[in-house]
């Protein structure tokens, strides 16, 4: 199936077989980093542009390595050092910014909904690095290639994400495309950081981690959002680890088999105990490998899509053929 999306804005309405093309297409990438030469000519010749109006390592790293990856050239800008210090809206920092005619923007921000906003003033792709509340739709399919890699499907699978579903945007993309693949995903945590209105989603809501875990196939551990929390959602931090930290005897509810996921950064032992985040079922490490494989795919499949629609209908599907084929295995 040919991807059609003319942005990454969200996973919430992504059809099963896109959301399986990024991941395959994501898979053929893996082999690049273990090459001695990390990179192919792809997108030699592109420009993408990482916009973080929000503190970052992992993802803002993880996209300027996949872009360098692919060849690109990339240009970092974070909110201290944008025109937003003197009073710029984001509308206009993103009509200057597609003036310069890059061929993709990358954007995290602290609210819900700008990088929607950005989509309608821009022409060039926009992928959501992740904003406010809402989604973080790249974290999610890391998730994905690391359950699928570990598990073989994703269908069928029960998958316990436990903790601050509240401020979580990682939660949020997770829910809707868990759920697309056919997974059971049950919310766990406190009665203050479950949000009701998700069980409209599918999702069975937990307010008992041992409830939460018992026979899960996946277990997925969320940071608390301390940041975003502009309330005492629990009385202390201590309490809360009582009740939801994930210890090696929460993990042994789970079922055999059950592997162990982290967006990070971790807080150890209030989240989870430091002998489950680097023991045996944690597969935490390979979600950051995962994560330069997934927005290699998804800067590829975008950019082709672009370039395809400039360049007419009849010449589309040679630009967006699958990247194995595209690379031809060639450096």
């Amino acid at each position: 199936m040919a991807f059609t999306q003319r942005h990454l804005l969200g996973l919430e309405g992504v059809s099963a077989e896109e959301i399986g093309t990024i991941l395959d297409t994501a898979g053929s990438f893996k082999e690049i980093s273990e090459r001695d030469i990390k990179k192919v000519p792809t997108l030699r010749g592109k420009t993408v542009i990482n916009l973080f109006y929000e503190a970052s390592t992992r993802t803002r790293t993880s996209f300027e390595i996949a872009a360098k990856r692919l060849s690109a050239d990339t240009i970092n800008i974070s909110a201290s050092s944008s025109s937003a210090c003197k009073g710029e809206t984001l509308a206009d920092t993103g009509r200057n910014l597609e003036a310069m005619r890059p061929d993709a923007i990358v954007v995290r921000h602290p609210s819900s909904g700008a990088c929607h906003l950005l989509a309608r003033h821009v022409s060039c792709p926009i992928l959501n690095a992740g904003d406010g509340c809402h989604e973080h739709p790249t974290q999610a399919l890391l998730d994905l290639l690391t359950i699928r890699e570990h598990r073989g499907t994703v269908a069928g699978l029960t998958v316990a994400v436990v903790g601050d579903v509240l401020h979580s945007r990682v939660a949020r993309s997770n829910l809707f495309a868990l759920r697309t693949l056919g997974a059971t995903v049950r919310l766990v945590g406190p009665p203050t950081l479950l949000p009701r209105e998700l069980a409209a989603f599918g999702a069975e809501l937990h307010t008992n981690l041992a409830d939460g875990v018992r026979d899960a196939d996946v277990i997925m551990m969320l940071r608390i959002q301390r940041e975003r929390q502009g309330a005492n959602f629990f009385p202390t931090v201590d309490e809360y680890s009582q009740y939801f930290c994930l210890t090696e005897e929460a993990v042994r509810l789970a079922r055999p088999h059950v592997i162990i996921l982290h967006p990070g950064p971790v807080n150890r032992g209030l989240e989870i105990a430091s002998s489950v985040a680097d023991g045996p079922y944690s597969v935490i490490m390979d979600q950051v490998t995962n994560g330069v494989a997934v927005r290699m795919a998804l800067l590829y499949l975008l950019i082709a899509r672009s370039k395809a629609e400039d360049a007419g209908a009849a010449d589309a599907e040679p630009l967006l053929e699958p990247a194995r084929r595209r690379t031809g295995g060639r450096a």
